[in-house]
């Protein structure tokens, strides 16, 4: 990938991931090559949403793994309300996760260990409307079975995921308390988890939430 801006042309980018550091260093890389102009860093999703609405950048790159609200969840909320094309960078990629990304519109799927002149070429080619997904990304994703479970399955496990008993599922997602059970009881059983907490941790290791 040998992207390059237009002459005079600088791409507008968005930096958010929770690990200051990383983040700085990443943000003094990008500001280093030819025709990238990092506009604002931000350390989770909802800031990450906010920073994109107020400043219009044409790339925000996106950690997968966020405080608040994760890469995926983020992504989807900045994709609903700008023209920003979305950039996912992640240390480990789970097997679904590409899967998920894909489906709400994200343009690139990135690894950590990216060089920054490779990453700087995949933020300007996403900029003009290219697409980019980390070859190791891709193969797993393409080996990984796919989701046998349920929209709603997946919506009560990613609770289950964040501590919350079944009266508390129920209020957060408006069912009942006996409905949430059953939802758990098939998922429990579709991918062979003992409880309700080794579900949860096999549909987050698989990606699939």
């Amino acid at each position: 990938m040998t992207a390059t801006p237009a002459a005079g042309r600088h791409t507008r980018v968005v930096l958010a991931d929770d690990e200051d550091l990383l983040r700085t260093a990443l943000g003094e890389l990008l500001s280093l090559q030819e025709g990238i102009t990092v506009v604002d860093q931000v350390a989770d999703g909802p800031a990450a949403v906010a920073s994109v609405l107020e400043h219009q950048p044409d790339v925000v790159l996106l950690d997968l793994e966020m405080p608040h609200l994760d890469g995926i969840s983020t992504a989807e909320q900045i994709l609903a309300q700008s023209t920003t094309k979305v950039v996912l960078v992640t240390r480990h990629a789970r097997p679904g996760v590409l899967r998920r990304a894909l489906a709400v519109g994200v343009s690139a799927f990135a690894s950590k260990s990216t060089s920054a002149s490779l990453l700087a070429a995949i933020v300007h080619d996403v900029a003009a409307g290219g697409r980019y997904i980390d070859s190791t990304v891709a193969a797993a994703a393409l080996s990984a079975d796919a989701c046998p479970l349920t929209s709603r399955e997946l919506d009560v496990l990613r609770e289950v995921r964040r501590g919350l008993r079944a009266r508390e599922i129920g209020e957060a997602l408006h069912l009942s308390s006996g409905t949430v059970r059953n939802y758990l009881s098939s998922a429990m059983a579709k991918i062979g988890a003992a409880d309700r907490r080794e579900a949860a941790d096999r549909a987050w290791s698989e990606g699939w939430i």
